[in-house]
């Protein structure tokens, strides 16, 4: 193992950095926006409901390089976000780490949203009714209640959108390309290794992503086994 990582190139760390504040920054951009989603759609009895969680649920069955496609064109300089920003002075986020951001995000959202979701049901209104006939105000229901009972499923959804955007290659390759510093990300170089016929470098990066997927999906699952024996 470690001749692994002894023999990883300039370009292959930058590579990994580069992939670990990706799915950093998308954890907690979702986390933050996927939290009241889930929450809304736990609770709420709106028609739009079902069109919320069907939309929400997109990138689990729609191709990676649709997803990809349409927000190069809404993001890239002729698109109406992207040209918008042009008008506005700053540049489109077509072939930039913020535009991949953007893109991971939305492509990451379902796996997110879906264990908050089960988290929240599984809670239901009964714990915050009682706290509100206590006087606690939402801020404290939100850490003493929710945090508390569902912190296996803020757990769940943080890894899980952590190792999905680990792996995310389709949406990433159309958006953003591959700039080295800027949107090859770990993904993008194994295919740039492989295509260069380069497969010692691409068979470590390879490697090294597999055994990453392992251990969190070994979190996960040990995890759900503590929730379900109420452990955690």
């Amino acid at each position: 193992m470690p001749e692994l990582f002894l023999a990883l190139s300039p370009q292959d760390w930058q590579a990994i950095q580069l992939t670990l504040k990706l799915c950093l920054y998308t954890t907690l951009i979702l986390l933050l926006l996927g939290t009241p989603l889930a929450w809304w759609l736990s609770l709420s009895q709106s028609k739009l409901r079902t069109a919320i969680q069907a939309i929400v649920a997109l990138p689990l069955v729609l191709p990676p390089t649709v997803l990809g496609f349409y927000l190069l064109l809404l993001l890239g300089p002729h698109g109406a976000v992207g040209s918008t920003l042009e008008q506005l002075g700053f540049t489109h986020l077509a072939f930039s780490f913020s535009g991949i951001l953007i893109g991971s995000v939305i492509y990451s959202l379902p796996f997110t949203v879906q264990p908050l979701l089960e988290s929240f049901r599984r809670m239901g209104p009964r714990p915050l009714e009682v706290a509100a006939t206590l006087g606690a105000s939402k801020l404290d229901q939100l850490f003493s209640v929710v945090l508390p009972l569902c912190r296996g499923g803020f757990i769940v959804a943080a890894t899980l959108t952590f190792a999905h955007t680990l792996g995310e290659f389709g949406v990433i390759l159309m958006l953003g390309g591959s700039i080295p510093g800027e949107t090859q990300v770990l993904s993008v170089l194994i295919y740039d290794h492989t295509e260069a016929m380069n497969y010692a470098q691409a068979h470590q990066l390879s490697l090294g992503l597999l055994i990453a997927a392992f251990v969190v999906l070994f979190i996960v699952y040990g995890l759900n086994r503590r929730f379900e024996r109420g452990t955690v």
